[in-house]
């Protein structure tokens, strides 16, 4: 498996790995299957996705998908993913998909996440960062403008899914650093395992 390991002091971003298809199975809500996943996960499919995406990995392929890990124990709260070429994209124009398990919500990490994805892509040679939404999801059009993205150009895809994008330029700077801190300097302070749940 590819060594990758990127962190910010509160979140890290790592491959994502067969170890994490519980968590992932366990997290998926109704938000997760329809923005982003495309339907609810079935442990057979989480299985055969995440084995592509460590093959990814190993090959250098176009795909480098992280989970998104919280505390001492790295406990799974979402994923994030970047492709390096894809419908619609341009050379050089890296997509940015993201979303995290419900618990994991309004705490600024899909932000803190799509900040250090972005620092990765920009280390790999990626231009220009590309964050693709559906009209209808307000919250992720509200991450990529908390992490610098501005909106871009209207597409549809072979299925007529309307998508707004939102681009950043990738530099490979310490800018992301002080993004980051800008945008989290009043947040509180982040509790490392998900609010008891009350069902």
């Amino acid at each position: 498996m590819h060594e990758v390991k990127l962190s910010d002091g509160i979140i890290a971003l790592s491959p994502l790995r067969l170890d994490d298809v519980e968590a992932h199975l366990t997290g998926e809500d109704e938000l997760l299957a329809r923005w982003l996943n495309g339907g609810p996960g079935t442990r057979e499919g989480v299985e055969a996705y995440f084995r592509h995406c460590q093959e990814q990995w190993e090959t250098a392929g176009p795909l480098r998908a992280f989970g998104i890990r919280v505390g001492a124990d790295e406990v799974l709260a979402g994923t994030v993913d970047l492709r390096f070429a894809g419908e619609g994209l341009a050379p050089g124009q890296v997509n940015v998909a993201y979303g995290l398990y419900p618990s994991w919500r309004g705490r600024g990490l899909a932000t803190r996440a799509v900040l250090l994805a972005s620092q990765y892509a920009a280390n790999e040679g990626g231009e220009e960062a590309v964050i693709q939404v559906e009209p209808e999801n307000p919250a992720s059009a509200a991450v990529a403008q908390r992490a610098g993205f501005t909106p871009g150009k209207q597409t549809h895809s072979k299925a007529s899914t309307q998508f707004n994008w939102y681009i950043r330029e990738l530099h490979v700077t310490s800018s992301d650093q002080r993004q980051l801190r800008d945008s989290f300097q009043e947040c509180p302070r982040l509790e490392t395992s998900p609010p008891a749940r009350h069902d």
